[in-house]
């Protein structure tokens, strides 16, 4: 028995052996998650389990589609391997520790575990690219790229005069992109590329690019077109037309034609620009059109025609006003039109003053050449006579007056005689025909019973009064009892007055054949 368990033990030593020289444990692989480009770092690679008096080569691996061998070291009996390497930027990835037996090919090689390791390159050489031009027109699009001449793991920010670009509508900002879909003139100024990264959350590097200045115009917009008339002499005239553009970035050429014919053209850098053309008074010269330009692309202004009609006709005023408390006039308007004109100038009196823009009660506001308007507060400062005068803007040696029109505030708030004359009036009239009706009702009333008997009058009074007299609230009987007493009892007053009735005829027959 002695003899078979030192035979087990002895079996089990052999093959604790054997499995000790046969077997590789999974190698343990250390080293840095983080590293700089183009620095020194090195990685430990240990195998805890390993075969005695074996050579072991431990190798470091780029897990890729193609393993790429970073370096190797050999131990011995347990030692820690270091691989010692230099950073590259495509170092960046998966690691692996490859151990294996260097003389026994039948020990199986292990791996470990993977290691990510990241790498960061200062960025470096920061530049805007672009494709368009420095210099454009709103609502074009502007496309910008910050490129680097080194750097990983980057951040990219954009400034426009100094100031971050942010998020909207009409702007895409992602990493080292920047586009603008609809520029507009507030695009316009220098742009910057701030590139940035970060190693070991501790150190900072960054790049700024040069600055990029863009201008971007804005189109001009139609212009408008007016006219003034100017007198050379007493017989010739100029229209002198202006030209004007609220918005658009200089310079700007403007070109007035009449009709299709080209008139003149200038070049400024302002948003205006103004012509001079032979006028005659009282005859239409054509239309006159204002063209302005500034890119490839043309604004136009409304037809004007060129016509100068001097004022002619008479001149209308006539007002209204505003009721405060107690129904009380408290302010006035004056509306002053000639009949025909095209220039009008417009003035106001009172008295002898003229009335110019605004004062303490009042205010004049044109209307060319439809009208004027003379607003007024009715006070003791306005009373006095008002008058409108109106003459040609480019000639007044010819005026035109309206009728003159007193203002007082107790005259204006007076009733008028005529209106109290009316009321009245209206008021007797009314009173008359009521006193119509009433006496043709009389005489109509008069006539209806003219045509009865005295008798016939004295039996509705009688009957009246009668009636009128019964009370049948004191009877307390029997409803049947009473009805049947109160049929008995008009009976007996039908018989009564029947009675009465015939003596009555009898007397008065008497007396007709006394008289007779």
């Amino acid at each position: 028995m002695f003899a078979s368990v030192f035979v087990v033990i002895l079996g089990l030593f052999y093959c604790s052996k054997e499995s000790s020289q046969s077997f590789l444990g999974r190698p343990q692989l250390y080293g840095p998650s983080e590293a700089l480009a183009k620095k020194a770092v090195e990685f430990e690679c240990e195998v805890l389990d390993y075969p005695e008096d074996e050579l072991i080569l431990l190798q470091l691996f780029k897990v890729g589609d193609h393993n790429w061998l970073l370096g190797e070291s050999t131990s011995l009996d347990g030692e820690v391997a270091v691989i010692p390497m230099i950073i590259k930027t495509s170092h960046e990835g998966y690691l692996e520790c490859v151990a294996s037996a260097q003389n026994n090919s039948e020990i199986t090689p292990t791996v470990s575990h993977p290691h990510y390791l990241k790498v960061v390159e200062p960025v470096e050489g920061a530049e805007i690219i672009h494709s368009g031009p420095v210099e454009l027109y709103e609502g074009n699009p502007l496309k910008l790229r910050c490129e680097l001449s080194a750097g990983t793991h980057v951040s990219y920010k954009w400034l426009l005069n100094g100031q971050p670009v942010s998020q909207s509508p009409v702007r895409y900002v992602a990493d080292d992109r920047l586009m603008i879909y609809r520029t507009s003139s507030g695009d316009s100024g220098s742009y910057v590329c701030v590139a940035t990264n970060t190693f070991n959350k501790t150190r900072v590097f960054s790049s700024n690019s040069s600055k990029v200045v863009f201008t971007v115009k804005d189109l001009v917009s139609n212009p408008s077109i007016t006219f003034t008339v100017l007198k050379e002499d007493s017989q010739n005239y100029s229209a002198v037309v202006t030209c004007e553009s609220t918005r658009g970035t200089p310079p700007i050429t403007f070109s007035l034609y009449n009709r299709t014919e080209l008139v003149s053209n200038m070049t400024t850098d302002d948003r205006q620009a103004t012509f001079k053309v032979p006028l005659v008074l009282d005859r239409h010269l054509g239309w006159l059109q204002c063209q302005a330009n500034n890119s490839d692309r043309i604004a136009y202004s409304d037809w004007l025609p060129l016509e100068v009609v001097p004022v002619g006709g008479p001149v209308t005023m006539h007002y209204d006003f505003d009721l405060g408390e107690n129904y009380a006039i408290v302010s006035l308007r004056f509306y002053c039109k000639v009949k025909k004109g095209s220039h009008p100038r417009y003035q106001w009196f009172l008295n002898k003053t003229l009335l110019q823009d605004r004062g303490s009660f009042y205010y004049v506001a044109n209307e060319p050449p439809k009208q004027s308007i003379l607003l007024l507060s009715v006070g003791r400062s306005s009373t006095g006579t008002y008058r409108c005068e109106v003459s040609d803007s480019f000639d007044n040696t010819t005026a035109i007056s309206s009728k003159k029109h007193y203002l007082d505030k107790d005259v204006l708030n007076r009733l008028p005689i005529l209106l109290v004359a009316v009321v009245f009036g209206c008021f007797t009239t009314l009173i008359l025909l009521v006193s119509i009706c009433c006496c043709i009702g009389v005489m109509f009333r008069r006539r209806q019973y003219g045509e009865k008997s005295l008798l016939n009058l004295e039996m509705e009074r009688m009957t009246v009064a009668y009636e009128g007299d019964l009370d049948l609230s004191m009877y307390n009987e029997d409803p049947d009892v009473v009805n049947t007493a109160r049929g008995d009892e008009f009976d007996q007053t039908s018989e009564a007055s029947l009675d009465e009735w015939l003596h009555i005829e009898e007397e008065k027959t008497t007396l007709e054949d006394e008289h007779v």
